[in-house]
């Protein structure tokens, strides 16, 4: 499954985006969009920037400068009551789940249900069933997060943030400690919601597998900098020699050699 094409129509624009932790600069000048109905991916080695940029993009921090329009709403300018409404339209799967371990699984897709809605408790709860079964968990409504795999737990969050019907979709490293069949079945879902939905996803992650599957497009950071924006055919072209080097797992040294995996292997023996 290969995800669908974008509308052309962004629904997120960021312009020269600026962050920074104390006087340490993390983000430098970075200006992006992503289409309506896209999977978007960002992509870069760890410490690079990716998760301050999607923290500043859910105004969990402030930005030091730049400006980031979501459907239309600059966010750095919205009051209270337009922050809840983007929100609203927002789901987020966070790198661990962060889903309460002293509550159930239906339990947890309740909250936001509860918090943006007036819906009784009888549709809270046939909500609830339908989100966990759209994400292969059917009958789980009862069991608690200690008592699920890591790939159950992922798939258990990932209902709850589906759980108000989002335009966006943003994933933290969502293969973060799944093994590589159980990454590989996150991947196929979150294509197939992307396909039945048409929901936006915006993913961040180094894992090369899981970009690879699900990218329409993409960015690669690099100590803050957005290095290439584009197909990942455009990201190889454009991305210089750190796209070289991630793509083709080379470490610096050998990258510097010049020398590929097998090439090595042939010159200098096993």
């Amino acid at each position: 499954m290969r995800p669908v094409a974008g509308t052309g129509e962004p629904i997120i624009q960021v312009e020269n985006l600026v962050a920074h932790y104390g006087e340490t600069q993390v983000l430098d000048g970075v200006s992006f969009e992503v289409f309506r109905g896209e999977i978007f991916v960002v992509l870069g080695g760890s410490g690079c920037g990716k998760s301050t940029l999607l923290r500043r993009l859910l105004r969990l921090e402030e930005a030091t400068s730049g400006r980031i329009v979501i459907d239309g709403i600059g966010i750095a300018e919205a009051d209270e009551k337009q922050m809840q409404a983007v929100r609203r339209r927002i789901g987020m799967l966070f790198q661990g789940g962060a889903l309460f371990s002293s509550m159930t699984l239906a339990e947890n897709i309740a909250l936001p249900l509860r918090e943006y809605t007036d819906l009784n408790e009888e549709t809270i709860r046939a909500l609830a069933s339908m989100k966990l079964g759209m994400v292969n968990l059917a009958g789980c409504e009862d069991m608690y997060p200690a008592e699920l795999s890591g790939g159950m737990r992922k798939r258990a969050a990932l209902a709850r943030a589906m759980a108000l019907d989002p335009e966006i979709l943003f994933f933290d490293e969502p293969s973060a400690g799944l093994d590589p069949i159980t990454s590989a079945e996150l991947d196929e879902l979150i294509l197939r919601i992307n396909a039945t939905l048409g929901t936006t996803i915006v993913m961040v992650t180094h894992e090369l597998s899981s970009i690879i599957a699900v990218a329409q497009r993409a960015m690669l950071l690099d100590a803050g900098k957005a290095l290439a924006v584009g197909t990942i055919e455009e990201i190889k072209r454009k991305g210089g020699p750190l796209a070289h080097r991630f793509f083709e797992r080379l470490p610096p040294e050998s990258f510097d050699m010049g020398l590929g995996p097998l090439q090595r292997l042939v010159e200098d023996g096993p």
